[in-house]
């Protein structure tokens, strides 16, 4: 029986009212290093909203020698934040058994980063420029950029996360999160880019999934709804309250990371509606729907990035979302 069709009797609990859970140790890992774009994670335990819910949450940060993903799919991790709705196609097409139930993140921060001046406006401005993408942006945005705009992937040159080469070369751009690569240029080469978001110009992934083992669902859907509820008001709070207690244990598991970098990338965050736009102003935080994952598949389909009989509606529950968490806490 597909995955999001067996769930039915198990999510009567999880749509309950929240009730005192006997403490669980659940394991939750990022795709990253500590950062603001995790953030409300961090404030959800540095505040104690986890623990109010009975959960003792044990947040893994990610890094380019972890592979968090691997281990969810072992069944070595709870909770997993996947980056965007790619990577739950590919749990499918493996059949592995993971489902997204919620999207912290309505828009995904990735965007191409051009010089000024260069006479580079939108995404089709970009024909002529040298564009420094990473081996997994050629796999999931840059299908739809050159299907769209009509780009060519003899354009491209590695991107290994340093910015160095677009610095050294006005006529190229570089991919980056709006939330980060930005600020980087900034210090770096003392100017301010020009910046594509990508979901502004098409681009509807949703990004910060959460995502677990659907055995975890079947079997203790009310652990999954504190986790989710408790991850959403820590967004809440973090975004609009003091964001410091999840800053400090970003700085603990991030020593490489600075106050400056984390309050830009919070700035740019809610600059950008990142969290908190679309369907979230109304539905709550971490809010999905069947629509845009089946506008995305479709679109995903149509830029030969998907193949066309994924069964992507197993995938995905929106049994823990949509509920309004936190919506009362929101300026």
């Amino acid at each position: 029986m597909p995955i999001a069709r067996c769930l039915a009797s198990a999510l009567v609990v999880a749509l309950a009212p929240i009730v005192s859970l006997a403490t669980e140790t659940v394991t939750f890992g990022t795709n990253w290093k500590a950062q603001a774009e995790h953030g409300g994670f961090y404030q959800a335990l540095a505040t104690g909203l986890y623990a109010e819910r009975g959960l003792d949450v044990e947040i893994r940060p990610g890094g380019p020698q972890v592979n968090h993903r691997q281990l969810i799919a072992a069944g070595r991790l709870d909770f997993y934040m996947g980056g965007n709705m790619f990577g739950q196609f590919d749990f499918l097409r493996e059949g592995i058994p993971v489902v997204s139930v919620a999207a912290i993140f309505q828009k995904d921060p990735q965007a191409m980063l051009a010089h000024p001046g260069t006479g580079v406006d939108g995404f089709a401005d970009l024909a002529d420029k040298t564009l420094f993408i990473a081996p997994f942006g050629k796999l999931t945005f840059w299908p739809w950029m050159a299907h769209s705009f009509g780009l060519d992937e003899g354009q491209i040159r590695p991107y290994t996360f340093n910015a160095a080469p677009f610095l050294a070369d006005e006529n190229s751009a570089q991919q980056g999160y709006v939330t980060a690569e930005p600020f980087a240029i900034r210090r770096e080469g003392g100017f301010e880019p020009v910046v594509l978001l990508m979901a502004d110009a098409g681009y509807d992934s949703y990004s910060t999934l959460i995502q677990t083992r659907a055995e975890l669902i079947e079997e203790q859907p009310e652990v999954v709804q504190a986790f989710v509820d408790a991850s959403i008001l820590g967004w809440v709070d973090y975004l609009y309250g003091d964001p410091a207690p999840g800053n400090a244990l970003i700085l603990r598991d991030n020593p490489d990371m600075t106050a400056e970098q984390i309050a830009f990338s919070i700035e740019a965050m809610r600059k950008h509606g990142i969290v908190d736009s679309g369907d979230a102003e109304e539905l709550g935080i971490g809010a999905m729907t069947d629509e845009r994952w089946a506008q995305f598949f479709a679109d995903a389909v149509s830029w030969g990035a998907v193949e066309p009989d994924l069964p992507w509606q197993d995938g995905y529950t929106l049994a823990f979302v949509n509920r309004g968490v936190g919506n009362g806490r929101r300026p």
